[in-house]
């Protein structure tokens, strides 16, 4: 038998599922495409058309059998284009939307600057000014928190809790109920960077009174952590942060990890140099592919399922492409700069004032605590589990 509070949902899936443009010729399409993929006998996981539902990608090219309509769009994203990972990443989208359409899709990536600034893409897009952008919606906390569930959260989900939570325990179903009403938007995640670094000092961090009056680039809802403990939040984007080293309108900053912060410059602080981990506030961040619901709604199915196939193989592939140059660039850093670890009392703190920063949003806002209080337990439990095989087997690794 299936209950009343059953059928309740799913019917509110199907309307959700509706608006987004997704049904069962969504489905079909994505088959289409997955089945030309390969033999009985290599048959591998596939994915739908279906964005609440990806599974694991394929990353086989392959043109649609029917063809369709020829495309052109802009993508605006937020990385100059030195970013070789991040902006990398929206050039690999991009790419592979052209090799699984046949080359009848085109998607033109634009580093930050070029259509828009690094922190105008999600708006840009909403208002239709382009069609399509890759960022990290933290950047927009200020119109909602709920935009730092979809990136990354302080003390939350490393890169495989962040995808298990999105793909397979209902954050992006969540997330994109939320971005349809907000913004009339969906977005795909397309590119996660693992966990990061803490960031670069030119002096030791150890208690709290270390932090007070200075001025770091910190996004997010992290930087009003890092400011109730009498820091200053600067929020710019990744391109910004050498300019301002130089005018000395940062004491410190963070970006992501060794590859990354060498391209863009976060080691030219004068004086001695202290790298810090973790990065307690990014454990796990993923940039998102933007799109206007109404233009996902106008794409012919296979054009749809093309989209969502190309975002999930990229957000695999950045993981990969950030852990193979990362362990690279560290040797790097640790020629010139102190690589530190956060000492206990500091740890302590971040952690005591993010719940006390994140309960506070959850109190005062209601749409990022329907998604918060479910994925809280997501979190609860998936942390139990890799305490349990993972750490211990990291643990003997590193001995």
């Amino acid at each position: 038998m299936i209950d009343q509070e059953t059928t309740t949902k799913e019917l509110d899936r199907r309307k959700f599922l509706t608006k987004a443009g997704i049904g069962v010729a969504g489905f079909a399409a994505g088959s289409a495409i997955i089945a030309a993929c390969g033999s009985d006998d290599d048959a591998g996981p596939s994915t739908t058309a279906a964005p609440a539902t990806t599974a694991a990608p394929t990353t086989t090219s392959v043109a649609l059998a029917s063809g369709g309509p020829e495309l052109e769009w802009e993508m605006g994203t937020s990385w100059p284009t030195a970013l070789v990972t991040l902006f990398g990443s929206a050039q690999m989208f991009g790419e592979e939307v052209g090799r699984l359409t046949d080359g009848r899709f085109k998607i033109n990536v634009r580093p930050a600057g070029e259509i828009v600034g690094g922190l105008e893409v999600l708006p840009t897009v909403r208002d239709r000014g382009m069609e399509m952008g890759h960022t990290a919606d933290y950047y927009w906390v200020g119109l909602s928190p709920v935009h730092q569930l979809s990136t990354a959260v302080p003390f939350g989900l490393t890169q495989r809790q962040h995808n298990a939570w999105l793909y397979m325990g209902g954050g992006l179903e969540a997330l994109r109920r939320f971005y349809a009403e907000e913004h009339n938007l969906i977005f795909f995640p397309c590119g996660g960077t693992g966990v990061q670094m803490g960031g670069w000092f030119t002096k030791e961090i150890n208690t709290v009174d270390d932090i007070r009056g200075l001025k770091m680039r910190i996004p997010g809802i992290s930087g009003k952590v890092f400011a109730a403990l009498g820091g200053e939040q600067i929020s710019i984007a990744g391109g910004e942060i050498l300019p301002a080293i130089e005018t000395g309108a940062i004491d410190a900053a963070e970006f992501v990890g060794p590859t990354d912060d060498l391209i863009l410059g976060l080691d030219q602080f004068a004086g001695t140099l202290y790298y810090y981990h973790p990065g307690w506030w990014e454990p796990g961040t993923s940039v998102n592919v933007l799109l206007s619901l109404d233009l996902w709604n106008e794409l012919p199915p296979q054009y749809q399922a093309a989209i969502d196939n190309a975002a999930t193989a990229t957000n695999l592939k950045t993981t990969a492409m950030y852990d193979n140059l990362n362990q690279r660039d560290l040797q790097k850093v640790k020629e010139f700069a102190q690589i530190r670890e956060f000492s206990p009392e500091l740890m302590k703190a971040f952690k005591a004032e993010t719940e006390i920063v994140l309960n506070d949003v959850a109190a005062g806002d209601a749409a990022f605590a329907e998604i918060y209080e479910p994925w809280k337990v997501f979190r609860d439990g998936i942390a139990e589990w890799h305490g349990l095989a993972e750490r211990s087997y990291l643990m003997q690794q590193t001995a």
